[in-house]
């Protein structure tokens, strides 16, 4: 046993399994991609019953609340909200030319 699967740098790390000889495998991870929250977990070997035990159903009921988002998915990419670079939910750079400027035909 141990990691043997590349993921992306989560933003956190919720759960470490360890096992017998000492190797390690992240099994709780959180991520934020755009509006929305993922987490992945990993929580035992599919040949042992463990989704069945009472922790493990409340780890997924917990993360189901955290991973919502109450305002919902935009239907549409042309339907998304422009916002300026400062008021963006995830910090980001601003770089290179614009096509508009605020207030500009063209700029929503």
């Amino acid at each position: 046993y141990g990691e043997q699967f590349a993921v992306p740098e989560p933003l956190e790390t919720v759960f470490i399994s360890w096992f017998q000889g000492g190797e390690v495998f992240r099994s709780g991870l959180t991520y934020r991609r755009g509006a929305g929250n993922i987490f992945y977990f990993r929580p035992g070997h599919e040949t042992y019953p463990t989704y069945h035990d009472a922790n493990v159903q409340k780890v997924l009921r917990n993360a189901v609340k955290w991973a919502h988002n109450p305002q919902g998915s935009h239907p549409a990419i042309l339907d998304a909200p422009n916002v300026p670079v400062e008021k963006a939910l995830e910090p980001i750079a601003e770089r290179g030319g614009k096509l508009h400027a605020a207030g500009e035909a063209g700029y929503r």
